[in-house]
């Protein structure tokens, strides 16, 4: 049977989905929407605003879908899968109730404590109490300092302050900042844990679990961990820090009971769950989940998936994950976030992209923010292009991955020359 497939987003996760799912032998024909420059190479971009569900619906039913697939996590946090589900139209991705472990800090953190889930400790503060917020932090004179908002905030609303005067000025930015002060209505005040960051990326249908792959982030702006936080700047695949003995501790002390603990919950989770941690010097701790695949960890992720994705994804909505095995090659992948100066602040758009048809056939280009305009391709977003090299070794991954991009450019182009850096040092 082939199967007619809705996937929601328009980022570089998006195309490297769509460019994944258009490898299946059960797919009949792929719509995206909105998609991007990228995924209209593996399908039909339709113009559907993914937040009006009604829209969504009503698309499903005139083009027979058979599967929603969800990228970004806005829609799931907002309940598209139980809307649809209402439907008879099978999503993959968690409802709105699981989602909420990436929806809501100040839940995740809760549900992490009743569940025995290692995780940093913290206090939780109303926005009107952002003056007890920093009372408790000037009494607990503990730094570097980690403030989250409790919402949504496109990946930017963590802060690691190393200063009271930090800690002060971050907190009349984020109130000055309208999208931030929407997320920050609560605000999480959180122990700031010493170690290496990872990521481990687990499929579930509600019961059964299997993990896809690890990965390691490069959440901030600048080189060596510098300036703000962003939507991700780079990453790779596997990270040497989740050896197998760590990743059998966070099956054991952190997936376990995370699956477990939803499920008594009555919130039984079902689709991709990122576990974003930090590897410890008393073992991973979990610093944040997320509800869908990460960007750009997606881009290293799905390249090394030997398993056909539109299979995957069916048996979760199925609930038949446990027929499954899960097969990863055993390459290593780095990808390079090609973006426009001044991300994550302000920055231009609209500039013209060239170059991309001189660039090596073997690496992966997946396009972010990316329009075209009068046959040209111009930059619509922060993160412009994801450049994803691949490797026996790590080393050969970064090597390949930078090789080619001094062929691309656009004005202000910006990316770090570091990725993967961290990884070497432990080879």
């Amino acid at each position: 049977m082939k199967y007619n497939v809705l996937l929601l987003g328009n980022g570089g996760r998006e195309h490297a989905i769509a460019w994944k799912l258009s490898q299946s032998e059960k797919l009949d024909t792929l719509y995206i929407a909105p998609g991007n420059t990228g995924t209209r190479q593996y399908g039909i971009n339709v113009n559907i605003d993914l937040l009006d569900f009604e829209a969504v619906a009503k698309f499903t039913e005139e083009h027979d879908i058979e599967l929603v697939v969800v990228g970004p996590e806005k829609p799931l946090v907002e309940g598209i899968k139980d809307f649809l589900e209402k439907k008879d139209i099978p999503v993959f991705g968690p409802g709105r109730k699981a989602a909420l472990l990436e929806g809501s800090k100040e839940f995740a953190k809760n549900f992490m404590v009743k569940y025995d889930i290692p995780t940093a400790d913290y206090e939780v503060f109303a926005a009107s109490d952002y003056d007890d917020a920093l009372k408790f932090i000037q009494l607990r004179d503990i730094y570097p300092v980690v403030l989250k908002a409790d919402g949504l905030a496109s990946g930017k609303g963590v802060f690691i302050c190393y200063s009271e005067e930090e800690v002060k000025q971050q907190l009349i930015a984020i109130k000055k900042d309208p999208v931030l002060s929407a997320a920050a209505s609560r605000l999480v005040v959180e122990e700031f844990l010493q170690g290496e960051e990872a990521s481990v990326f687990v499929l579930s249908d509600g019961h059964t679990f299997h993990i896809l792959h690890n990965a390691q982030d490069h959440k901030r702006a600048g080189e060596g961990d510098t300036g703000p936080n962003t939507g991700g700047m780079g990453c790779y695949s596997p990270a040497p820090v989740v050896s197998d003995e760590v990743l059998q501790e966070i099956k054991e002390k952190i997936i376990n009971p995370t699956i477990t603990g939803m499920q008594l919950e009555e919130a039984a989770y079902s689709g991709v769950l990122y576990v974003g941690l930090i590897i410890t010097g008393n073992g991973p701790k979990v610093i944040e989940y997320n509800c869908r695949l990460g960007d750009p960890e997606c881009q290293v992720i799905l390249p090394s998936l030997n398993n056909d994705l539109l299979d995957l994804m069916l048996s979760t909505t199925q609930q038949t994950l446990d027929e499954k095995t899960i097969q990863v090659d055993s390459v290593y992948r780095c990808c390079v976030v090609l973006a426009s100066g001044g991300y994550p602040g302000s920055y231009q758009k609209g500039l013209e992209i060239s170059g991309l048809d001189s660039v090596d056939p073997s690496l992966l280009i997946f396009h972010a923010g990316v329009e075209e305009k009068d046959n040209r391709l111009i930059t619509s977003g922060g993160r412009v292009l994801n450049v994803v090299g691949s490797g026996a070794t790590l080393k050969e991954a970064i090597d390949h991955a930078y090789s080619e991009i001094h062929k691309i450019s656009f004005e202000n182009l910006y990316y770090r020359k570091d990725i993967g850096f961290k990884g070497l040092q432990r080879f």
